[in-house]
C-alpha cells in the first residue's frame, strides 16, 4: 500500500479574498487561528433548489474545505442556516390546505419545511458538498430575535407600530456602507413596502404580527414572527458571537438582507463587529439566459440529476467559472467536464495502490487561495493529467470535493453515451464522438478556463500561445462570451493535438 506522510496544516499559505465590504482583495487574517468561523445564508425552505441556489453551496464549500485544509479540520466553523418560518411557506403550505391536505396550515407548514430541508440535503450531498458544522433553523432562535429587537428598541435604533418592530435606517449612519448606497438612491432603485407606520419607506420589519393560523411567538408586541433579515443576525451571533471571520452568500443578497443584517448587528454592539470579510458570489444563467420559468430554462438540481447529469459533472462545470464572475451554465461546459472526469478516473484507476491522507500539491493549493480561484485550480487538474500524476491528481481533486474511490466507480469505465438518459436527446451528455472530438473538447476547456483566468490578471499570454497552437494544427478557433468552439479546418492535423494540453 503506498502511505504519503500527512504535514498538519498549512499555517503559511496566504489566503486573499476579496471583501464586499471594502471592495478589494485582502490578505485574511482569522480573528481567532483555532476557531476560524464562516456563516453562509442558507435557503428559504419552500421548494426545491434550483441550480442557482447550487452556486453559492459549492463556492463556500470549497472555501470551508480550503479552510480545514490551511487551519486544521477541528479549527474551522461553518454555519448554514435554514429560513423555515416566511410567507412563501406559509403561500405553499395554505395551497396544500386548500387542494385538501389534512391538518392545521401551522402542521402543513412544518411538514414542507422537514420535506423541503431533506430534499435540500439530499442535493446539495449529490453535489460533493460537505454539511456544515451547524445548520440553524430560524425557529429555534425566536427568542434570540426577540432580545435583539428589544435591544435595539432601547438603543434607538428600531421602534414599534401597529404590533411591528422596524429597524429606523436613519438611526444608523452607516447604512449602506455594505452596498455602497446611498439611503435616497435605495429608495428609488428598490421595491420597498410602503406602510402609513413606517417612518421612512426603506425602514425593515425586524417583527411582524401574526393571524391565528400563521406561525406565531408571544413577544412584548404579541403574538407574531420575525422578519427575514434579523433571523441571520441573531442565529450568527448565537452561534459565533459578535465578531466573526467571514459572511457569505450570492451577490443578491448584498442587499437588502445583508446590509440590514451589518446595521442591526452593529447597531448592537461596535461598528468593528459582526462579519470581518463579506464574500458574495455572482449569478448563473443558463445557455447565455437569465434563468426563467417563461423561458424554459428553470431547472431545479434534482431535476438536472434524474435527466442524467451525474452530480460531479454539475460540480465541475460549477468550479470552472470564477465566483465573481457571472457563470453559464451549457451543454457544451457538461460534455467537457465529463470527457475530463473519465480521463481522472482512468489514471486513477490504473494503479491498484491506495492513496491515502493526501495532501494536495502546494501550487494547487495557492491557486484556491488566491480569492478562491477554481478556474485556475482547474489548469493544474489539466497538467497533472497530462503528467499521469495519479498522486497530485487525487490529492487535489479531493480537495476539490470529489470521492476518488465514487469517480473510479461511475467514470473510469463508463463511454460518455452511457450517462445519456433516454429522454435526453439532444442534452449535455451525448456520446463525444472519436478521439479528435474527446481531444478538441479537452482543448476547448483549457482555452476557456485560461480565458478565464487571463480576464481576472490581465495576462493573455497563456491564451494566445495555445490559440496559435490550435491553429497551427489546422483547427478553426471561436471565442465568443458564449464559450469556445473548436473545429478541424483546411490543413488539419490530429497528431499536433497531443502535446498541447
Amino acid at each position: 500500500m503506498e502511505e504519503i506522510s500527512v504535514r498538519q496544516g498549512r499555517l503559511m499559505t496566504e489566503i486573499k479574498l476579496y471583501n464586499t465590504k471594502t471592495r478589494k482583495k485582502e490578505v485574511f487574517t482569522p480573528l481567532d487561528s483555532k476557531d476560524v468561523r464562516i456563516y453562509v445564508c442558507g435557503p428559504t425552505v419552500y421548494d426545491r433548489a434550483h441550480i442557482g441556489n447550487a452556486r453559492p453551496v459549492i463556492v463556500f464549500d470549497i472555501l470551508y474545505r480550503l479552510l480545514r485544509e490551511i487551519f486544521e479540520v477541528d479549527h474551522v466553523r461553518y454555519a448554514r442556516n435554514f429560513t423555515d418560518v416566511d410567507d412563501k411557506i406559509n403561500a405553499t403550505a395554505a395551497e396544500r390546505k386548500a387542494a385538501g391536505a389534512t391538518g392545521t396550515l401551522e402542521e402543513l407548514i412544518r411538514e414542507r419545511t422537514e420535506e423541503t430541508i431533506s430534499w435540500y440535503l439530499e442535493d446539495m450531498g449529490a453535489l460533493g458538498n460537505l454539511e456544515p458544522d451547524h445548520a440553524p433553523r430560524a425557529t429555534e432562535y425566536v427568542q434570540e430575535m426577540i432580545d435583539m429587537s428589544v435591544m435595539l428598541i432601547e438603543q434607538g435604533y428600531a421602534y414599534e407600530a401597529e404590533s411591528h418592530v422596524l429597524f429606523d435606517v436613519t438611526s444608523y449612519e452607516n447604512y449602506g456602507s455594505l452596498s455602497g448606497r446611498s439611503v435616497n438612491d435605495m429608495i428609488a432603485g428598490a421595491r420597498v413596502e410602503i406602510a402609513p407606520f413606517k417612518r421612512n419607506p426603506m425602514d425593515f420589519v425586524l417583527w411582524k404580527p401574526s393571524d391565528i393560523e400563521q406561525p406565531g411567538w408571544q413577544s412584548p408586541w404579541g403574538r407574531g414572527r420575525p422578519g427575514w433579515h434579523i433571523e441571520c443576525s441573531a442565529m450568527a451571533e448565537k452561534l459565533f458571537g459578535k465578531r466573526f471571520d467571514i459572511h457569505g452568500g450570492g451577490l443578491d443578497l448584498a442587499f437588502p438582507h445583508h446590509e440590514n443584517e451589518k446595521a442591526q448587528s452593529c447597531a448592537c454592539g461596535e461598528e468593528s463587529d459582526f462579519a470581518q470579510v463579506w464574500m458574495h458570489n455572482e449569478m448563473l444563467q443558463v445557455e447565455g439566459k437569465k434563468m426563467s420559468k417563461s423561458l424554459g430554462n428553470f431547472f431545479s438540481v434534482r431535476e438536472l440529476i434524474d435527466q442524467g447529469y451525474p452530480g460531479e459533472v454539475i460540480r465541475l462545470v460549477f468550479l470552472g467559472t470564477h465566483y465573481r464572475k457571472p457563470m453559464d451554465w451549457t451543454d457544451k461546459k457538461a460534455r467537457e467536464a465529463e470527457v475530463t472526469l473519465r480521463r481522472a478516473a482512468k489514471l486513477l484507476s490504473s494503479d491498484p495502490s491506495n492513496i491515502l491522507d493526501l495532501k494536495a500539491p502546494q501550487e494547487f493549493v495557492d491557486a484556491l487561495a488566491n480569492d478562491l480561484n477554481t478556474s485556475l485550480a482547474l489548469t493544474f487538474i489539466k497538467k497533472y493529467l497530462k503528467e499521469g500524476d495519479r498522486i497530485k491528481l487525487a490529492s487535489s481533486l479531493t480537495l476539490l470535493g470529489f470521492d476518488i474511490d465514487v469517480l473510479v466507480k461511475n467514470f473510469a469505465s463508463l463511454e460518455p453515451s452511457q450517462f445519456k438518459n433516454e429522454q435526453m436527446e439532444g442534452n449535455a451528455l451525448r456520446s463525444c464522438g472519436d478521439a479528435v472530438d474527446s481531444r478538441l473538447s479537452e482543448l476547448a476547456n483549457q482555452l476557456l478556463v485560461r480565458r478565464e483566468n487571463a480576464m481576472l490578471t490581465k495576462d493573455f499570454t497563456t491564451v494566445d500561445a495555445l490559440k496559435s497552437a490550435l491553429v497551427d494544427a489546422g483547427v478553426s478557433v471561436q471565442m465568443s462570451k458564449d464559450g469556445v468552439t473548436l473545429e478541424p479546418a483546411a490543413g488539419f492535423d490530429a497528431s499536433k493535438l497531443e502535446d498541447l494540453l
